[in-house]
């Protein structure tokens, strides 16, 4: 963080001048030297103080902001030190124009041009705090330049008939949004200065699009070639969010907020009944065909990157509103974070490493440091719920059982889809789902119990299991892999640096509601509140994780004038995206309530 504590200290010499008593008669003789005294008796050595506990400091340094309205998302660094962000979301009132020529008043996907992020020093300059309106309407940066790639709507000369961020219904014919929120990038190389950049577009329906970039001599972005990637082959997708790049180079997606499985339920019993306002999206992208919520919530990995893109959905990872996943090194464990109030921790291991479309899944059992509440020095203890283990295709056929509910099946007071009754007989091992009557659901109605809810209604299937239940929009979640594989196989990755401890890294944009209301196992003072954080977990032997540290926190404080609780413009203001450099370094993503959010790089120093 940029504050400097500067102590001045004050030393002097204390001189004691002993003055005699004079008289005035003449001085006497000086008497003989007494007797030295015998030497005392040595003290009993002190014992030694106690170890104090680890603590984290750091500097924030602000490198970029970006226009009002805006948040920062899809932070990505390749291996050469290019950097990607957007801008999602601008207000559509910024007319300010800056070295693009470009008023930042639409979604927006860019890059910081000019500068090689890596070789950056560790000692750095703030980008200011924007203060003029051509400031705050544009994107200030302490390094490089921002380059706009493209904005929602760019056809690229009628390379992208339809335009960037439209996402089209699923025969291709009726476009059904244009979506200024850009988030997740994930740039793929195919040569030296080439490569293929992917970004999702978070609404619902979502959608992900793929340009084509070569780089120039002045290092800014040439785009060749664009497209939007068909889903059609997987329903279509719905709130595309953050994501990340396999060990094997490819994209993964994330379907966010289209599911409703809040703390006290399931799925919205109510999916069904005619006007549900998200049903009425869906439709539009999905057609005639009433859309089944199952096949919404998942992570999507895009095969072939490079050539014809083929999505794919992994059921067997479990529904959630997916943030990201992230694979660690060994290419079978995936750590997932699950955006919202009262959200898990899951954790998927594979049972072929490359391959996630079968394998087992957990979730994270929390138990929070013994006295001790304050945000910046609390972690937990981690442990792992097993929850089930399935393959893409069985999942799948669970899911085809919903498919032809309609507004037709709507009953009120009873559900068409799974319930919170369903969950808990599977939890308490019951050998058959309950009745109607019982509270269970027509479609698995008295039928042989099985593991469906683990991957249909993964969080209230944790919940029920004992697992946390109790995040508050915990967002990205990332590692850097080379760090990863160095300290726990041991293979030399960071060149000049022994690497002995790497971690995940994950933020969370508020540390409030079901963290701080002193019940469960998360149980934080509210002093961060709004602002949120970030934390890590050390890597242990195969990638498991038994551990959450606190690493930067925001803070607020009360405006003077209108008594609100506002965050520090030179902290943290709810970071969303985390990228680790080779360094060990972070770039932060914000999605707060700042006039400009920042991107950050955090420089953490262990003491």
């Amino acid at each position: 963080m940029n504050s400097q504590f500067k102590l001045s200290l004050l030393t002097g010499a204390l001189l004691l001048a002993l003055a005699g008593c004079s008289s005035d008669g003449d001085n006497g003789v000086d008497g003989a030297n007494g007797v030295d005294g015998v030497n005392g008796v040595d003290g009993v050595d002190g014992q030694p103080g106690q170890d104090g506990s680890n603590g984290q400091v750091g500097t924030l340094t602000r490198l970029a902001t970006v226009p009002l309205g805006a948040e920062v998302t899809g932070i990505f660094l390749t291996e050469q030190g290019d950097l990607f962000f957007n801008l999602q979301h601008p207000s559509s009132a910024n007319v300010k124009t800056d070295h693009n020529s470009v008023a930042y008043n639409r979604g927006t996907v860019g890059a910081l041009a000019g500068v090689n992020l890596n070789q950056l020093p560790y000692d750095l300059v703030d980008s200011p705090v924007p203060a003029s309106a051509k400031e705050q309407e544009t994107v200030m940066t302490a390094y490089g330049q921002y380059q706009v790639l493209g904005q929602n709507g760019d056809t690229y000369d009628g390379k992208l008939a339809n335009g960037l961020g439209v996402v089209m219904s699923l025969d291709g014919g009726t476009a059904v949004v244009d979506t200024d929120m850009p988030d997740f990038n994930a740039f793929v190389p195919t040569e030296a200065g080439k490569g293929y950049l992917f970004t999702n577009w978070e609404y619902i329906p979502g959608g992900m699009s793929r340009l084509a970039l070569s780089k120039q001599e002045d290092g800014r972005w040439m785009v060749d070639d664009a497209m939007m990637i068909d889903f059609s082959a997987i329903h279509g997708t719905a709130a595309n969010c953050f994501g990340s790049l396999t060990p094997w180079g490819t994209p993964l997606s994330s379907e966010e907020w289209i599911v409703d499985s809040s703390v006290d339920g399931t799925t919205d019993p109510s999916w069904n009944e005619p006007g549900n306002e998200d049903v009425a999206r869906m439709d539009t992208m999905t057609g005639a065909s009433f859309p089944n919520p199952y096949r919404y919530g998942y992570i999507i990995e895009v095969t072939d990157p490079k050539g014809t893109p083929m999505p794919a959905k992994h059921y067997a990872m479990g529904r959630y509103e997916h943030e990201n996943g992230v694979v660690m090194p060994d290419q079978r464990t995936v750590y997932l974070s699950q955006d919202d109030t009262g959200g898990v921790m899951f954790k998927f291991v594979a049972d072929a490493a490359g391959d996630l479309s079968s394998g087992t899944l957990y979730a994270a059992k929390l138990t929070q440091d013994a006295g001790s509440n304050e945000p910046l020095t609390t972690g937990f203890d981690v442990s792992w719920v097993e929850m089930g283990s399935a393959n893409n295709d069985e999942v799948e056929a669970w899911i085809a059982e919903f498919d032809d509910i309609d507004t037709s099946d709507f009953v009120e007071g009873q559900s068409s889809y799974l319930t919170l009754a369903d969950v808990q007989a599977w939890a308490e091992g019951a050998a058959t789902y309950p009745t109607v009557a019982e509270g269970g659901n027509a479609v698995t109605a008295g039928k042989p119990m099985d593991d469906r809810v683990v991957f249909l209604e993964s969080r209230q299937a944790a919940r029920q299991k004992g697992a946390t239940a109790e995040f508050r929009k915990l967002e990205g979640i990332n590692i850097n892999a080379k760090r990863a594989e160095e300290a726990v196989d041991g293979v030399d990755r960071i060149a000049d640096e022994d690497v002995t401890e790497a971690y995940v890294y994950f933020a969370i944009a508020d540390l409030d509601r079901t963290m701080i209301d002193g019940e469960g196992d998360i149980a934080l003072s509210s002093r961060v509140k709004d602002c949120g954080g970030v934390y890590r977990m050390p890597l242990q032997a195969g990638y498991d994780v038994n551990r959450i540290e606190p690493v930067v926190m925001g803070g607020t404080y009360r405006d003077s004038l209108t008594g609100a609780e506002r965050c520090d413009v030179s902290q943290l203001s709810q970071p969303d995206n985390v990228v680790v450099m080779d360094d060990g370094r972070l770039l932060i993503g914000e999605d707060g309530f700042q006039v400009n959010n920042t991107l950050w790089l955090y420089r953490p120093v262990t003491r």
